[in-house]
């Protein structure tokens, strides 16, 4: 399955595992994400709206702090 190029982060400071994305061969049809610390180089993927769920979650102040 070609991936379009992988791109990093813009939170990733330099030398810091860096979380990378990447699309599918069908424009934003999926979504790839991958973290450059990972031995195993896994891939994950989700749908266009998994990840903006995944996003809006992680953009939400927590209520615990």
């Amino acid at each position: 399955m070609p991936l379009s190029p992988w791109q990093k982060s813009s939170y990733c400071q330099e030398g810091d595992a860096c979380l990378h994305i990447s699309t599918g061969p069908r424009t934003l049809t999926t979504i790839h994400l991958t973290e450059s610390a990972d031995p195993a180089q896994t891939v994950l993927t989700a749908t266009p709206s998994a990840f903006a769920a995944l996003l809006h979650t992680l953009g939400r102040p927590s209520a615990h702090r």
